[in-house]
């Protein structure tokens, strides 16, 4: 008689990958991602027959996060490795700053795994914040921490960071390795260009960070590849506290900025009315 049970099988239980409401185990699951397959350049031969369907699935993503996420309160983007230990300083750091981050009133959204992500997203939680997840497909599953009250799964990179910028007031950087020197990058390219305006980047983990600072000083700057004034576009420190006021009197600066232009344009409007009214006539 047959074991229709799985025991003895030698199947691995408890991987899986979720994509939407399809949910993949062991077998089932691809050896390349969504993001593979579309950069991949091996593929070309699929490009006309498979990339016109891929840009709807694009465009799904774009619309279940732009739904999804449009009713979030304030939020901060926290980044950092996924590989730092739970007793490692900088999820310590990641954990008392997410804390902070939920008495501010902001939401905190990591990218919803384990390391820095997870010691940040259970810092908010646990102070009583919102707590988000923007989960990703990779070659090597992650999974979504506990302690994430929201969670996305984004099959391509490009989507997920659009969501990372647009519901997000700044960014705290904590040590990580190459996707966290590209969500680094990215922001501070972002403010640069002025694509994005009074977006705080902050660096937490002055020694961490020591080195590359030195470098973007002495070598990007000195070389003119930078101007010295985007080096201020960056706050280090260690300080919680100084991280989440240099957040907050970011916005208010934002606010009170946006709330001057309105106060113009009124006062503008008015001023154009009562010019094509002209003078009151005498009779």
């Amino acid at each position: 008689m047959s074991d229709t049970s799985g025991r003895g099988s030698g199947r691995e239980p408890g991987r899986e990958r979720h994509r939407g409401a399809v949910t993949l185990r062991r077998g089932a699951i691809p050896a390349s991602t969504a993001d593979q397959r579309l950069l991949d350049s091996r593929t070309r031969g699929d490009w006309k027959t498979k990339d016109a369907w891929r840009a709807l699935r694009i465009l799904s993503e774009f619309v279940e996060g732009f739904d999804t996420l449009a009713d979030l309160p304030p939020a901060v983007s926290v980044f950092g490795s996924a590989r730092s230990k739970p007793d490692s300083p900088e999820c310590r750091l990641a954990e008392e700053l997410g804390a902070a981050l939920a008495r501010a009133g902001y939401a905190v959204i990591t990218g919803g795994g384990p390391g820095v992500m997870e010691a940040a997203n259970r810092g908010a939680s646990e102070a009583g914040g919102l707590s988000v997840g923007l989960g990703i497909e990779l070659p090597f599953e992650q999974g979504l921490n506990e302690w994430v009250d929201l969670a996305i799964d984004f099959r391509y990179f490009f989507a997920r960071k659009t969501m990372f910028v647009k519901y997000a007031q700044a960014f705290v950087v904590l040590p990580g390795g190459f996707g966290t020197m590209d969500e680094l990058f990215e922001a501070l390219t972002l403010v640069q260009t002025g694509k994005v305006t009074r977006f705080p980047v902050v660096l937490m983990g002055t020694e961490y960070w020591r080195g590359l600072l030195d470098w973007l000083r002495d070598t990007m700057a000195a070389d003119g590849k930078i101007g010295p004034v985007d080096l201020e576009l960056i706050c280090l420190t260690d300080d919680v506290d100084a991280a989440v006021r240099h957040i907050a009197d970011a916005e208010a600066a934002l606010s009170a900025e946006q709330e001057a232009v309105r106060a113009e344009a009124v006062g503008r409007a008015g001023a154009d009315q009562r010019a094509a009214a002209g003078p009151a006539r005498e009779d």
